[in-house]
């Protein structure tokens, strides 16, 4: 993975937060720099965590570990998600 330097606007308290101790900090802010597009369907997880030069399980467990869920979608929403997959099985849609 070919690495660049960015120039960012940020204000003058967070200079100290953005340079990360380790490796997985680096790792872990670069994965949020690319979450609002993954969100916003921009990129998808695994072209992310191809940028990111890691698995896509490995990017969803970085999200996972930041309470970011993988999945957006209610419990109502699966069970009727399930229920078309039945119904297009069945034949009956």
């Amino acid at each position: 993975m070919t690495l660049t330097d960015v120039n960012i606007k940020v204000p003058e308290g967070m200079k100290l937060y953005l340079t990360p101790l380790n490796q997985h900090d680096e790792l872990v802010r670069n994965a949020l720099l690319l979450y609002p597009y993954i969100s916003n369907k921009t990129i998808s997880h695994g072209k992310a965590a191809e940028i990111l030069d890691i698995s896509k399980y490995s990017l969803i467990e970085i999200y996972d570990e930041l309470g970011l869920a993988y999945l957006s979608q209610d419990i109502e929403e699966v069970e009727d998600e399930i229920d078309m997959w039945d119904k297009l099985k069945e034949g009956v849609v």
